[in-house]
């Protein structure tokens, strides 16, 4: 890893935190960061795996209200920098190193919150004043500490990573190894399942059946049920828009009682 990659991996880290909070121009998405984690390393195809395998750990996850979770964009950024381009060592990567930072990044989410406080009481005490500089130089300090609860950790990462992990792979048992890869794939499920908690599923149940046919039936690819669904939901949108075509209008004559046209 070359002084470059690691410098604009770190800024990248920041960035997210600043979209987070701010435009929304899908940086902070788990599979765009990976993406571009992977155009840094030069192999977008490893960001995109790895950005796409920790969205799917994070399925159903969302801040709601004060409530901190792990923080899988950062985690994308470290195990593609770390898998050394190598895809057969994403499992290993994401078990070893992805999920423990991810689980770290929830009190550094914590402590970004309360970092965050001090500079929004420091704004409330220069509102009065009307100087919008004041005011805007300490919004700049709380996005400025926000970020850095993420970039310290992907940069102390980067920085003692890849010997770690090697060490890790020499001491650890293949055994070991094996069930860490193993519960790795389980994750996604857990992500699904939350995501399902969310879902209205007593009146869509049929959908949520006719996609497991498909996928273990069928073996159908994930674009090709995905199409299907879309075709279905088309289908079920226009049929209810002609059904609200056909219903009868009511209204009432002048004497006051109700007519239908």
């Amino acid at each position: 890893m070359t002084t470059i990659q690691i410098i604009l991996l770190t800024l990248l880290s920041g960035l997210i935190m600043i979209d987070f909070m701010s435009a929304h121009l899908t940086v902070c998405n788990t599979i765009t960061t990976g993406i571009v984690a992977g155009v840094i390393m030069g192999n977008p195809t490893l960001g995109l795996i790895v950005g796409a395998t920790l969205q799917s750990y994070a399925l159903g996850l969302n801040y709601f209200g004060g409530a901190s979770i792990p923080n899988y964009q950062v985690a994308s950024i470290i195990v593609v920098a770390l898998c050394g381009g190598n895809l057969a060592n994403v499992p290993e990567t994401i078990a070893l190193i992805g999920i423990p930072v991810a689980a770290l990044t929830v009190q550094l989410d914590v402590v970004g919150r309360v970092l965050n406080s001090f500079w929004q009481h420091q704004v409330d005490a220069v509102v009065p004043t009307g100087n919008i500089h004041q005011i805007m130089l300490r919004n700049a300090g709380g996005f400025l500490t926000w970020s850095l609860t993420r970039m310290i950790p992907v940069l102390i990462c980067l920085l003692i990573g890849p010997s770690l992990v090697e060490q890790l792979n020499q001491i650890m048992p293949v055994w070991l190894l094996n069930g860490l890869s193993i519960a790795s794939g389980v994750f996604p499920a857990i992500g699904f399942t939350i995501l399902l908690k969310y879902m209205p599923l007593k009146g869509n149940i049929q959908y949520l059946i006719l996609g497991f046919i498909l996928a273990a039936c069928f073996n159908a690819s994930t674009i090709a049920v995905a199409a299907i669904g879309l075709a279905i939901v088309l289908f079920v949108y226009s049929l209810d828009k002609n059904n609200k075509k056909l219903q009868p209008e009511i209204g009432f004559n002048e004497e006051g009682d109700n007519y239908d046209e």
